[in-house]
């Protein structure tokens, strides 16, 4: 406690000490050992209170069915884990957001619209184009499965599969499809069908990466035109310090703009799809 000139008197909390911090970090360290030691008690007592232990599981196994069902529940977290990339590589999403990011670049708006805009206008515009899709998976998959009607699941995925199948070789070029036939040494198939799913994913998402860089040129060749007027308009005027960027953007969106262009880009992106 100390007073000071007018008579008040304040209080100066003082720094905790080093002896201080060193106890504290003795209580937090004594908790972390407590609760670890709770916690392995807990799994002795109750191997199966933390969760699936997978390997625990396979040694206990007693017949090959309780294997079959402990690989299946790992096959089905590895899933889990693939689920982005999965519908990265087998929906419409690659084009979008491919496109989108021309777009942008395009019009040098620097991150604006942000990359979570982006992104999620992507998921949706995908969730949109492939409804019809996994509609069908729905129905000729999903729905009998649960009804107990496959025999198995692989029946069940090759039934999922068909649907996810058909709309990869609607979009998928035959140029590129026998690029990755030869790569991979294999016969040239006879039916959709004899072609295997590991070569039809790679040639579907080089289809559309080829579209996507042909809709990014045309949309950049706009854009192009009005930075090469401005740019020759500040050379003829003397103002060579001024970069063309900051007086070409305002003309590249209202351009944009007055055009109506994210109705005419997303309204040409889905009819892509038809």
């Amino acid at each position: 406690m100390k007073t000071d000139a007018a008579g008040q008197t304040s209080i100066r909390r003082s720094a905790p000490t080093g002896r201080g911090r060193r106890w504290g970090r003795v209580v937090w360290v004594a908790l972390g050992v407590g609760l670890g030691a709770a916690v392995m008690a807990v799994a002795q007592d109750d191997p199966n209170a933390l969760g699936v232990d997978l390997a625990r599981a396979v040694d206990r196994a007693t017949e090959p069915q309780q294997v079959s069902t402990t690989l299946s529940v790992f096959f089905l977290l590895t899933v889990l884990s693939l689920a982005p990339a999965i519908l990265v590589m087998t929906t419409s999403f690659t084009r979008i957001i491919v496109v989108l990011g021309f777009l942008r670049q395009a019009m040098a708006t620097q991150q604006s619209p942000p990359n979570q805009v982006l992104i999620g206008l992507a998921l949706f515009l995908t969730f949109f184009i492939m409804f019809p899709t996994y509609e069908q998976v729905n129905q000729q998959a999903l729905q009998p499965y649960i009804r107990g009607e496959f025999s198995s699941q692989s029946e069940a995925i090759e039934a999922a599969l068909k649907p996810i199948r058909e709309f990869m070789f609607k979009q998928v070029s035959a140029r590129d499809l026998a690029l990755f036939i030869n790569i991979a040494r294999l016969e040239r198939p006879k039916t959709r069908d004899d072609l295997p799913t590991h070569v039809l994913v790679p040639a579907f998402v080089l289809s559309e990466m080829r579209i996507a860089f042909q809709i990014g040129f045309l949309i950049y060749i706009p854009f192009l035109i009005i930075d090469m007027v401005v740019a020759s308009t500040l050379m003829a005027m003397g103002m060579m310090m001024l970069p063309p960027i900051f007086v070409s953007l305002p003309f590249k969106i209202i351009m944009f703009v007055l055009a109506d262009g994210w109705y005419l880009l997303i309204g040409s992106l889905v009819r892509s799809f038809g």
